[in-house]
């Protein structure tokens, strides 16, 4: 398949990286499912055999409607008690301009919450692509979100986070920027549609997860308080803005026959440096937007993981709290390992979370240990008539330090080794394209001081495979499966105390008829999502299925 059938279908999004972009769930927002019992589904390119007693018939294809946005991940818990709740921001996105307002905090429920929850609802009807968006207050990015892409008749859909950890920000009154850049002409009618609000519950927040500050970089450098004892940094990394970043688990060696090349080929590490120095590294989530793999069919109801949800990156730099509490701006640069010195392709905004030692005017301490290996990456073509690179790329890095603190010095070691294995398979006219890649991202974090030591471990893993074919009658095909899969465990002085493990799985399998008008399509196209998430706070486990745009399926198994 040629690559353009993808830059056309799976890089819809336009927006500039400098403007561009984290979101939560994608919760329905209008419509039940129509079929809430369990019911077969058919093959993506044969019609579906419906239950006699379905309130709702499954259609033999896709037609002008379907069922609003869904996913199966759990909906933000709020805790009991008085709240209030702002309107952040209202807008119609039809082009590049950013919406500005201003935010004031809420009255009737003091200046310190338990939880603060953002909710975005937005509709949007006609055609349009997939299109990438941010929200600032106070210059703090709050969230990064994508937007589905809708039906000639209109979606709705809505995305909720938790934003508990900026109630800094939110304490004050702050200049308000979104922007959703869009395109809307005599073909891309849809005029994107949002409304954000705040809601805040009374109560004492938990002090542990939610930091006293929280910063921005000014001209690229960080100036901390000077008695910080924590330093959280979150980046929104996010390969994006149209061209081959935008699907860079895809890239191959410049020396192979593929439309996107890159020179190291796939691989792709964040890396954060403090004064030219690294001080954390992390495996970018492969984030599928909702034109993605050449094929929007795939993702009308059930985005793919993370789609309305881009989680930041963190990086825990408390090890250099001693080198950045003397008062003074500290250079802190977000990079991309894999990417050419000055070649755009991603967006990496930072905001810099910090939990203080209010007793203490001056925290001292060291940066005491650093130990960075080799970055190691190789990514081999072997040509013929089915093309194929392998890649395997790892790195590791461990750094540690000590702070004074008032009570006591607190030592906090830090250790994280990345992997990522993939083959990338394709033959003439890359017809068929096929990928199957894994990445895992290791950290540890101890922290020793008074008392037992607790240490947290989370063990990520991302998986993605799939294939994109073009068949007889132009008819193309993608069959595709995602994985974010998480483990954590927190200890303290060797028992448990604490443990979480995730698994979120989407299954999709669509195909029409390309080059041709919309109305001539002939889609169909089965997908799916389960979404564990099980561990000492609880049990959540969703299914949903969904047939040429109906929702099926939908099924609680805790």
């Amino acid at each position: 398949m040629k690559r353009r059938i993808v830059m056309s279908m799976l890089t819809g999004v336009t927006l500039l990286v400098s403007t561009l972009l984290g979101a939560a769930p994608a919760q329905s927002a209008a419509r039940p499912a129509q079929t809430p019992s369990a019911r077969p589904t058919a093959p993506a390119d044969q019609p579906a055999t419906v239950p006699a007693d379905q309130p709702t018939p499954v259609p033999a294809e896709f037609g002008t409607d379907w069922h609003d946005p869904v996913t199966a991940a759990p909906p933000v818990a709020r805790p009991p008690g008085r709240s209030c709740r702002v309107t952040v921001a209202e807008a119609r996105f039809r082009d590049f301009t950013p919406y500005t307002g201003t935010y004031a905090p809420p009255k009737g429920c003091g200046d310190r919450w338990s939880k603060v929850v953002l909710r975005l609802e937005g509709h949007v009807k006609g055609r349009q692509f997939d299109r990438l968006g941010y929200l600032h207050i106070g210059g703090v990015e709050v969230l990064r979100t994508s937007t589905p892409q809708p039906s000639p008749d209109g979606i709705e859909w809505s995305v909720e986070k938790d934003v508990t950890r900026y109630s800094d920000t939110l304490r004050r009154g702050q200049d308000v920027e979104m922007l959703i850049g869009n395109v809307v002409d005599d073909t891309y009618t849809g005029i994107i549609d949002v409304k954000v609000t705040l809601t805040f519950y009374a109560g004492a927040p938990d002090a542990r997860s939610t930091p006293g500050r929280v910063l921005t970089l000014a001209d690229g450098t960080l100036t901390a308080p000077r008695n910080s004892e924590r330093i959280v940094a979150e980046v929104y990394a996010t390969g994006s803005g149209g061209g081959c970043e935008e699907y860079w688990y895809l890239t191959v060696p410049s020396n192979a026959p593929y439309s996107c090349q890159a020179d190291g080929g796939p691989y792709r590490e964040v890396q954060i440096k403090v004064d030219g120095q690294l001080a954390g590294i992390a495996a970018p989530f492969p984030t599928v937007w909702t034109g993605g793999w050449s094929n929007p069919f795939l993702w009308y109801v059930v985005p793919g993981p993370r789609a309305f949800d881009v989680k930041p990156i963190e990086y825990d730099l408390t090890p250099f709290a001693g080198i950045l509490n003397d008062g003074r701006p500290h250079r802190v640069e977000v990079s991309v390992a894999g990417v050419a010195a000055g070649q755009s392709g991603w967006s990496t905004p930072v905001n810099v979370l910090v939990w203080q030692d209010t007793r203490s005017e001056h925290v001292t301490g060291r940066l005491t240990a650093h130990d960075s290996g080799d970055l190691a990456n190789s990514s081999v073509w072997t040509p013929g008539s089915e093309q194929r690179v392998d890649t395997e790329g790892d790195h590791r890095l461990t750094v540690a330090g000590y702070v004074d603190t008032s009570h006591g010095r607190v030592t906090t070691t830090v250790r994280r080794s990345l992997a990522n294995t993939s083959t990338h398979r394709w033959g003439d006219g890359e017809n068929p394209d096929a990928l199957k890649a894994t990445w895992t991202d290791d950290e540890s974090v101890t922290v020793d001081g008074r008392g037992p030591a607790r240490t947290t471990r989370i063990h990520r893993t991302y998986t993605m495979g799939g294939t994109t074919t073009v068949g007889a009658g132009d008819r193309l095909r993608t069959v595709l499966t995602l994985g974010d899969r998480a483990e954590s465990t927190v200890s303290r002085g060797g028992r448990r105390t604490a443990w979480s493990r995730l698994d979120d799985t989407y299954s999709g399998d669509a195909t029409y008829t390309i080059n041709v008008p919309r109305d001539q399509r002939h889609a169909v196209g089965t997908t799916s999502e389960r979404y564990r998430l099980r561990g000492s706070a609880g049990c959540h486990d969703r299914s949903l299925v969904t047939v040429q745009g109906v929702l099926t399926e939908e099924r609680d198994g805790c």
